[in-house]
């Protein structure tokens, strides 16, 4: 048996997302895939939204150090904690894909956790941990999102060699790090 839909989104990013709420909003009965556990793609959950709240932490810090004093605030030894500033950096992640979530439930749209695959110019199949289902769609968006590419020959490890995703959850800060990529994720890096 399959589920009809005016339209069915694959991938739930900014571009998902917000199609979604979009065409829910004009009153078409609308589905979004998305093959993680939280909504919000790449963006919210491992690019601009992490980065954004780590270089905000690390600019409050700078201006402590550098920059508090010439405008008359004196402060004490001033020491960075990274494990708190990675946490911090988490609940605004997850505050963010939960407010997804939420619109999501508000505007009736249903999703599946799954990877979807078109299967027809009407109809996608989403592959869940354990089931197969199939959706009907009068129209598809695709809108699966970014993934840090890779260079050939040179193995991501996720250790030394890491992605931006990786990079978002160290645990420390490095004392060197290289940055291949000037798009926003790596130029914030």
């Amino acid at each position: 048996m399959s589920k009809q839909y005016d339209v069915v989104i694959i991938g739930s990013g900014p571009g998902g997302y917000v199609a979604a709420i979009r065409c829910a909003q004009l009153g078409m009965k609308t589905a979004i895939i998305e093959k993680y556990n939280t909504l919000g793609g790449t963006c919210l959950n491992v690019g601009c939204i992490p980065s954004k709240a780590l270089l905000d932490a690390s600019e409050h810090y700078h201006f402590v150090l550098d920059k508090a004093k010439e405008i008359g605030i004196n402060v004490g030894k001033v020491s960075l904690d990274f494990p708190k500033m990675i946490q911090k950096k988490a609940e605004i992640v997850k505050k963010i894909t939960d407010g997804v979530a939420f619109l999501m439930k508000i505007n009736k749209i249903d999703v599946y956790t799954g990877i979807g695959s078109i299967e027809n110019p009407n109809s996608v199949k989403v592959q869940t941990d354990k089931e197969e289902i199939l959706l009907q769609a009068k129209n598809i968006i695709i809108a699966t999102g970014s993934k840090p590419s890779t260079i050939p020959g040179v193995e991501i490890d996720k250790e030394r060699i890491i992605t931006s995703t990786e990079a978002l959850s160290l645990k420390e800060v490095p004392k060197t790090m290289v940055v291949i990529g000037g798009g926003v994720i790596g130029l914030e890096m």
